[in-house]
């Protein structure tokens, strides 16, 4: 069936970097570049299966400094948290396929927690950690008809404080807390994704799964990303949720699910004075000091990068704006990004094994709003077509070819 492509404008402020300020390889000279997170001296990097290492770049010149031995089974989320067990400090924490979320100690050059679901060998699939440091979430895979959500006190690692097992039926991919507490309870708000198709927000303080559910979101299709978009100032009123499917549709929702707007990422084009076409969504970034929000990253099968922003994202049909183009910087598929916001950078890893940074400088308020975007004459003439839908290209992940380091893009 035909699919009508949606409106691209191209910003008054569209910049195109045509090369990386730096650019490195991963410390194995292969793998895929999975995820990238920064801490105050680094860009930690996880590379692919079969190396599972996790490499850390030196934030002044991208040169490798260290590379922390990563998970015994494929890591499969990297982050930073800055808060842990009540210590306001920044640390590096990942989730891997041996079971076990750990807490790397670069002076080391190992983990100094490790949390871990004793007797049990099911896959983590993702994590995160509360605003307060005194949660720590991960997410499992599918074994028999159970797909739990563990809870961690990361001052008691060895054995996590509660478990729900009901809250999904398949593999939970994506967790994120709330960057603000529920304002009834006071209690921490986990948000889970998963390839049941559900969006889910659970209070991640209750012990009683029956009573910890508070609002679930059917999107009909299987869940790779989500997170939130933080309102200004964060609370439950002015926060909203988006979400990225595996078919490379884009969606976003209230906080209480309901949802706004639902879309394949492929189908804002721009065909004016210059091309772009998305090939596939590679992330989401909410910021509340930067514009606009929330920025969506596309890329290229060619390995090119496009910073995209909807103008409204609780308007279906609402225009899309082409910000920013980072081309010529990566051979392949981008599989992970970071915009660093304190350094004004953004971070991209890919499939060529490659890191690069980039300048980026923060779009104009009035762009977010809509003002000073030029529809020109041609516009509607040469965007507002109807073409034949993209075939969906659903990327699950493959376990033997992961074994092999040539995963397939979650």
């Amino acid at each position: 069936m035909a699919e009508r492509h949606r409106l691209l404008l191209e910003s008054p402020y569209l910049q195109e970097e045509l090369s990386p300020r730096r650019t490195s390889k991963t410390s194995t000279d292969t793998g895929y570049i999975l995820s990238i997170a920064s801490t105050p001296a680094y860009y930690a990097a996880s590379t692919s299966s079969p190396f599972n290492v996790i490499d850390l770049f030196d934030k002044s010149n991208l040169q490798g400094v260290q590379t922390l031995v990563g998970h015994e089974r494929g890591t499969t989320s990297l982050h930073t948290a800055t808060n842990l067990g009540g210590v306001l400090q920044k640390c590096l924490i990942s989730s891997g396929q041996d079971g076990s979320v750990k807490v790397w100690d670069p002076r080391t050059n190992s983990h100094s927690i490790k949390m871990t679901n004793l007797g049990k060998s099911q896959s983590l699939l993702c994590c995160d950690v509360s605003p307060d440091g005194l949660t720590v979430a991960a997410g499992t895979d599918l074994q028999g008809e159970e797909a739990s959500i563990l809870y961690w006190d990361p001052r008691q690692p060895a054995t996590p404080l509660r478990a729900h097992t009901s809250t999904h039926s398949d593999d939970i991919t994506t967790l994120a807390f709330a960057p603000f507490r529920d304002p009834e309870t006071k209690n921490n708000i986990l948000l889970s994704g998963s390839s049941d198709g559900l969006l889910c927000t659970s209070n991640a303080d209750e012990d009683d799964e029956d009573e910890a559910g508070i609002q679930v979101g059917n999107w009909g299709c299987s869940i790779s990303q989500a997170g939130w978009i933080n309102g200004i100032p964060p609370d439950a009123h002015s926060a909203a949720i988006w979400a990225a499917s595996d078919m490379e549709t884009f969606s976003t929702w209230r906080s209480d699910l309901d949802q706004m707007l639902s879309l394949d990422i492929r189908t804002p084009v721009l065909h004016q004075r210059r091309t772009w076409v998305t090939d596939y969504l590679i992330t989401t970034h909410s910021s509340n000091t930067c514009y606009p929000s929330p920025t969506i990253f596309t890329g290229s099968n060619e390995g090119d990068v496009a910073m995209l922003s909807n103008m409204n994202i609780s308007v279906p049909d609402a225009p899309w704006c082409l910000h920013k183009l980072w081309t010529h910087g990566h051979s392949g598929i981008v599989r992970s990004l970071l915009w660093d916001e304190e350094n004004q950078v953004l971070v991209t890893g890919g499939e060529d094994g490659k890191i690069n940074l980039w300048p980026i400088i923060p779009v104009p308020r009035e762009v977010e709003d809509g003002a000073d975007i030029d529809e020109d004459e041609d516009s509607d003439g040469a965007m507002d077509v109807d073409v034949s839908s993209p075939k969906p290209r659903k990327r699950e992940l493959d376990r033997d070819s992961e074994r092999n380091g040539k995963k397939a893009r979650r």
